[in-house]
């Protein structure tokens, strides 16, 4: 998983761009559609049935949502059933999730399953990830998997109690014991095979 001057720079752009998109982003409506609808004025709880939030190229779904804020700019939502969270490089897949909006988008998700899933997919290759609980801090470029870890791109796959990984410059680091199995005969880059 390490990176090449080349890819480095590449990178440096990416970044670059994300912040481009995040602040072109705030720019954008958000979008939510539900199949029903419970709002307690008194307790200011908002519960909403198979529902699906979108906001340019990020898209949530899930089979029930619950917030204490109807308003974008500083809520906190909590997502249960089958919850897919996509953006332009990323998804997430999980049983439960906690979403933070900060000044109209997300700004960071936690997810967790049996197991939560994570894969992420940059120009020809493909990252996949595992774990627990899975914490997605977007603004940071984060992503911490909890519980169970478990990271693979073509050639290793790395596991351990917990690890950290950088959207941006694919960087994994863990402070607890990992076991990495490298495939020395697999090709450096995997294009991503197409989901059915």
């Amino acid at each position: 998983m390490a990176a090449s001057p080349r890819r480095l720079a590449a990178i440096a752009l990416c970044a670059a761009c994300a912040v481009a998109a995040a602040q072109d982003r705030e720019q954008l409506p958000i979008q939510l559609t539900a199949s029903s609808l419970n709002f307690d004025s008194q307790k200011g709880v908002v519960e909403y049935g198979t529902v699906t939030i979108t906001q340019g190229q990020i898209r949530i779904t899930a089979d029930r949502a619950v917030t204490t804020g109807v308003d974008f700019k500083d809520s906190k939502w909590q997502f249960s059933g089958t919850v897919r969270i996509s953006m332009p490089e990323s998804a997430l897949a999980s049983d439960t999730a906690e979403v933070r909006f900060a000044a109209g988008v997300v700004a960071s998700a936690v997810v967790t399953g049996t197991p939560a899933t994570f894969t992420q997919t940059r120009e020809d290759e493909q990252s996949q990830g595992r774990a627990n609980r899975i914490d997605y801090d977007l603004k940071r470029g984060t992503v911490q998997f909890i519980g169970d870890a478990w990271l693979k791109d073509a050639r290793t796959e790395v596991t351990s109690e917990t690890l950290v990984y950088s959207t941006l410059t694919q960087r994994v680091i863990s402070d607890e014991p990992v076991v990495i199995t490298i495939q020395p005969g697999a090709p450096a880059t995997e294009k991503p095979k197409p989901q059915p």
